[in-house]
């Protein structure tokens, strides 16, 4: 293996260490609302309503942005649609730091919308790299190790904040002025690095080879929404993504919740997310090498991504135990279990769409599952934070009976959808397997 690798070139890793860092500003970036939230709260005078709308903001923008995002990206180019995306996400990132008390609710909602916006863009690009640039059987764990970047950003979160940010709140706005350092070193290595694969001249024709392995060759023309809308594997992609709001939760409320359960404070709360989160980076490595080596075993991809998918819902089932636990450290265990099959999960539902979709259609059908998945989300937000004003902390209990066991209720829809899982030609015509 280390000689095939060798012998044909691995520029595609560059490539990958991109898509990785440009993941983790992302996540950093996202998470610092999450982490402060109980200081912020106070110093604001939030209520759980108002907290809840900030959280939802951002959603809806990132829904909204998903409607034109992936579709942008897809007809741009992934070099330009990604670098607009990150462009717009630094400027409402570090548009935080200026807001005033007296404006604060207001303030953090613009903020976060203009930030969903921007934010929407990362994970059709992302998954539209993944797919440029490596062959099938290695989409899973390479798609696997720049979500892995999602748990880096929010472990870096709460170290950072903690550091910088008192008790009483005091700099606050430094932490979101430090994505936007982060963000322009990364805009100009992505201009000077990025290509497709056919026009990069730094790669090999050994690489190259290999990174279209197993694709089928595709025309330039564009497939709009309408198209992708009735085809049963959008639907099925679509239904993976609901678990989203599970993830969201964990990483906008779940320092709430240690918080009120456990007393966890800013500057206590990096240990257990450093542990629940290191758990979600082993579960993004673990569960994308896991479904490739199965189909380099002769697995077919349909069996190979759904047992993977059941093995991480039947993990996750013991997170709604969570709020019955007496034991900080056991709870914040069951999170990091739950969070490390969520991202096995994760992995192996993006590489869905690439397993049955051409390229060129990629981003378009991750922006319309996203969509779908920021929608439910958004009705979490709302219904969490009103049960919570009201009925104070029993919300959290429906919270994670819902996130243990929606995952295998959703892998039985998704299997209904798409029992083969039979790709998708550059008409959107079924191709027969071999």
């Amino acid at each position: 293996m280390k000689e095939q690798t060798q012998s044909i070139g691995n520029y595609r890793y560059r490539i990958l260490a991109l898509v990785f860092m440009a993941t983790t500003i992302n996540y950093f970036d996202r998470s610092i609302v999450g982490v402060m939230a109980p200081t912020l709260q106070k110093l604001f005078d939030w209520t759980n309503k108002d907290y809840a709308a900030i959280m939802v903001s951002f959603k809806i923008a990132y829904g909204i942005g998903l409607l034109f995002m992936g579709s942008i990206i897809d007809r741009l180019g992934t070099k330009i649609g990604y670098t607009i995306s990150i462009v717009v996400w630094s400027i409402f990132g570090m548009l935080h730091a200026v807001i005033r008390p007296a404006f604060s609710l207001i303030g953090f909602i613009t903020a976060r919308f203009g930030l969903g916006i921007g934010e929407s863009g990362n994970f059709p690009a992302a998954i539209k790299t993944v797919a440029e640039w490596f062959p099938k059987k290695d989409r899973a764990f390479a798609n696997g190790i720049f979500d892995a970047s999602t748990s880096v950003g929010a472990i870096l979160a709460p170290f950072i904040v903690g550091a910088i940010v008192s008790l009483e709140g005091d700099n606050w706005q430094i932490p979101f002025l430090i994505t936007g350092a982060l963000s322009a070193l990364w805009v100009f290595l992505w201009m000077r690095t990025y290509q497709k694969p056919e026009e990069h001249p730094k790669l090999s024709k050994e690489e190259l080879a290999y990174i279209n392995s197993d694709s089928e060759e595709e025309t330039t023309e564009k497939i709009p929404w309408l198209k992708l809308l009735p085809k049963r594997e959008t639907w099925a992609f679509s239904l993976t993504t609901l678990t989203d709001g599970v993830w969201w939760f964990y990483l906008f409320w779940g320092a709430k919740f240690l918080a009120e359960q456990f007393g966890v404070d800013i500057k206590n709360i990096g240990l257990p997310f450093l542990i629940i989160f290191l758990m979600a980076d082993a579960g993004s490595l673990l569960g994308g090498y896991s479904s490739g080596a199965l189909i380099k075993k002769g697995w077919s991809i349909n069996k190979a991504r759904k047992i993977t998918m059941l093995v991480c819902a039947i993990i996750i089932l013991p997170v709604s135990l969570v709020p019955v636990i007496t034991s900080k450290w056991i709870a914040v265990f069951l999170i990091g279990l739950a969070a490390a099959g969520h991202q096995s999960w994760s992995i192996n539902g993006y590489t869905l769409v690439p397993d049955v979709f051409p390229k060129k259609a990629i981003a378009s059908v991750i922006g319309i599952g996203k969509m779908i998945g920021v929608a439910v989300a958004i009705i979490a937000d709302i219904a969490l934070g009103a049960v919570l004003d009201t009925a104070g902390n029993s919300g959290y209990f429906w919270a994670f009976m819902i996130a243990g066991f929606s995952y295998i209720l959703i892998l039985g829809f998704v299997h209904l959808l798409m029992p083969k899982m039979t790709p998708l030609d550059d008409n959107l015509n079924y191709i027969n397997n071999k």
